[in-house]
């Protein structure tokens, strides 16, 4: 999905307190990117709903777009997440999401930092990544690749 795409950002947002119903929290999820050779900013906008049940509680969300975008929906959930401090503090996460029909299962790894993460660190976590014992996964890990950014 994001191989002719760059500058990515997403920015999630709480929603206050649980859904109108009671039910489970709920983000804002704000993705922006442009298309490589573009510099106009597009944008897809969707609300996250926590997973509750099946030990997933606060780590898979529920995603489902808005406006045109409100028939589409995906699951997606965080493998790993930290902060590494030896030198300049990096923040990374990690992400899996599953196959829907536009897109395939795929995997992202993220940075809080506009320069992406060190070579050592992205290097740790795609080892960890590679000792998960799964050939679909396995897969998933040796297709990872940088999106590209303008650094400022």
């Amino acid at each position: 999905m994001w191989r002719s795409k760059r500058n990515v950002r997403i920015t999630y947002t709480p929603l206050s307190g649980p859904s109108s119903d009671g039910g489970p929290q709920r983000i804002d999820d704000l993705v922006t990117y442009q298309s490589i050779g573009s510099d106009k900013v597009q944008s897809v906008r969707g609300i996250d709903t926590a997973v509750i049940g099946g030990g997933a509680d606060g780590w898979a969300w529920h995603w489902r777009g808005k406006g045109w975008l409100m028939i589409a929906s995906s699951r997606w959930e965080v493998l790993g997440y930290g902060t590494v401090t030896e030198g300049e503090e990096e923040q990374w996460a990690v992400t899996y999401f599953a196959k829907t029909l536009p897109t395939p299962a795929g995997l992202d790894i993220y940075s809080r930092s506009q320069q992406g993460l060190s070579d050592g660190l992205l290097g740790q976590i795609k080892e960890a990544l590679k000792g998960i014992e799964d050939e679909g996964f396995q897969k998933l890990v040796d297709g990872l690749f940088e999106v590209p950014r303008d650094v400022e």
